[in-house]
């Protein structure tokens, strides 16, 4: 992807330079957004350079979590399926189904791609599946109400959130067991390492806040609290969040606040608040990091919004209570 100036030069014409800085000066990207829908047995295709529908790929029932694999493969997780869907972006459809056990709501990947981890919420227990046969090779029993799974950059350590029990649960790879479990605020939803891995960020849904994990020492070190004028508490609900490449922003969908929040992560402070649309669920930025696609649950749409400005650009509607967004540039 290319920044305003390069992209203007390469357009003919002054009107494609209008129209960059018409949508706020963000860079215009080259690829496709795919956005999961709860109530749509389908993916919803979101042109890049021109922010609009382009179509939709079928998949499997109740599509939520959904992210790419090492192959550049795109997988969705299908809770009411009990499988994960594997598509490939440059055909447009499915290559496989892969099993993931009782309602999967959210994954990751192993670095090498060959195992997926799973938060199976109604087992209350976190499964180890081998990508390439789709049998689950270990399970791990955690708390109720599993949800988060992210797993370190070296493979060896996992971390499942329990939004019943408000832990986040420290998992070793190599041996299949918890380590330690650490107390974060209530409902503990997603996860997110700073580049460095030496944090990770965990949302709290019912608790408008991020707790802070030192990964040495798997304990929490900071929260950051969150307020919006005119929300009450209760509606402050983070659930989706990502931080910057260079480790200097997260940037953390509000839920029923419909804002996403704008961190400065070594102050631990919130910088802006940008409205987006209603459930501001979870996000995902662009390749350049110029554009934030925030995934609406309660409007239908996905919220466009320009990073540099700290302002949203349009809203496109998409399925129908759309989960999760990935960006294939």
């Amino acid at each position: 992807m290319n920044d305003v100036g390069v992209w203007g030069k390469r357009m003919a014409g002054a009107g494609a330079v209008a129209l960059a800085l018409c949508m706020g000066g963000a860079a215009m990207a080259q690829g496709t957004a795919y956005v999961s829908s709860e109530k749509d047995q389908a993916l919803t295709m979101i042109d890049l350079a021109t922010l609009t529908v382009k179509g939709s790929i079928p998949t499997c029932k109740r599509g939520r979590h959904i992210q790419m694999t090492p192959e550049h493969l795109i997988m969705v997780a299908c809770t009411d399926s009990n499988a994960a869907d594997v598509i490939d972006p440059a055909t447009g459809k499915s290559v496989r189904r892969i099993p993931l056990g009782d309602e999967p709501e959210a994954f990751d990947i192993s670095p090498d791609g060959k195992t997926i981890y799973v938060s199976n919420e109604d087992e209350g227990a976190a499964s180890f599946v081998d990508a390439a046969t789709g049998k689950v090779v270990k399970s791990v029993k955690v708390g109720k109400e599993p949800e988060g799974v992210k797993v370190s950059a070296d493979g060896k350590t996992l971390y499942v959130t329990s939004e019943v029990a408000s832990l986040v649960h420290v998992i070793d790879v190599a041996t299949a067991k918890v380590v330690k479990n650490v107390k974060v605020g209530k409902r503990p939803r997603r996860l997110a390492f700073t580049p460095d891995g030496k944090e990770l960020w965990v949302t709290n849904e019912l608790d408008a806040s991020v707790s802070v994990i030192d990964t040495a020492s798997q304990s929490v070190i900071a929260t950051v609290n969150f307020e919006v004028k005119g929300a009450r508490a209760e509606d402050i609900t983070p659930v989706g969040i990502q931080i910057s490449r260079d480790g200097k922003r997260a940037f953390v969908a509000l839920g029923r606040a419909n804002h996403v929040a704008f961190v400065d992560v070594a102050q631990r402070k919130v910088t802006n608040l940008v409205l987006v649309g209603k459930r501001a669920w979870n996000l995902t930025l662009d390749k350049a990091e110029a554009r934030l696609y925030v995934v609406n649950g309660l409007s239908d749409d996905v919220t466009v919004v320009d990073v540099a400005g700290a302002k949203p650009l349009k809203s496109i509607p998409v399925g129908r209570v759309p989960y999760g967004l990935v960006v294939v540039e």
